[in-house]
């Protein structure tokens, strides 16, 4: 255990009382720190997804528009033509596009919130309170 003298500083942080309003300050920022993690992970698997999409769309582009290629759909495969199974991807793609964009404005949101409570929480606690992950 690493042991030391609190400076000044310390001591007057350490002893500051928290009121229920800087509680709730604390449990609105865990809360939010948590959501935005979610909303991290969640974003990057959509990003994933549109990458892979991406990647079969461009294979696609050296097939002949006759040729019949396995589609997923839900739990089973159905034989579509490259030109509808195309179209199928580019409509995925937009709507994986439109969840991307929501969940950025999300996370920036998320982020400016947590961004105001640091602010508050910080200047009342200073050292004593660690708001980083």
């Amino acid at each position: 255990m690493n042991r030391r003298m609190l400076s000044r500083e310390d001591e007057i942080t350490a002893e500051t009382p928290v009121t229920l309003s800087d509680q709730k300050a604390i449990n609105t920022f865990s809360t939010l720190h948590s959501r935005h993690t979610i909303l991290l992970s969640t974003l990057s698997t959509k990003q994933t997804e549109k990458e892979y999409l991406t990647d079969v769309t461009s294979e696609l582009e050296l097939s002949d528009d006759d040729d019949k290629v396995p589609y997923k759909i839900g739990d089973a495969f159905v034989s579509l033509r490259v030109e509808e199974v195309r179209e199928l991807l580019e409509e995925e793609i937009r709507v994986i596009d439109e969840e991307i964009e929501e969940l950025e404005g999300r996370v920036r949101e998320e982020k400016g919130k947590m961004d105001e409570l640091k602010v508050v929480l910080y200047a009342k606690f200073g050292k004593s309170i660690n708001l980083e992950a």
